[in-house]
């Protein structure tokens, strides 16, 4: 990563945005240069150029109707815990 948790916080506050206590703010993909450090679906499908295969043998380049996304996310703890942020869920709808 190219800036410090410190610097992304002040990056954002700098230029506008409010932050409370409790607020929770992220970095986005953070990802490698190898193939398998890819860490979106834009990039593991490297814009859509190589097909991701599904559990089901279904292949995408992109979400589609009808696709559920969930997020889940933890961090480090005290004394080597993990501390769960619970999860996040959401399914793509067609355009109306």
């Amino acid at each position: 990563m190219y800036w410090t948790a410190a610097q992304q916080l002040a990056h954002m506050t700098v230029n506008g945005a409010s932050l409370r206590t409790g607020d929770v703010y992220a970095s986005g993909t953070v990802s490698g240069p190898e193939r398998d450090q890819r860490g979106c679906l834009l990039e593991l499908t490297w814009s859509g150029e190589e097909p991701l295969r599904l559990p089901d043998g279904t292949e995408r380049t992109f979400l589609e109707d009808g696709d559920e996304v969930v997020i889940t996310a933890t961090a480090p703890g005290p004394d080597g815990s993990r501390v769960h942020f619970g999860e996040v869920a959401g399914r793509i709808l067609p355009a109306r």
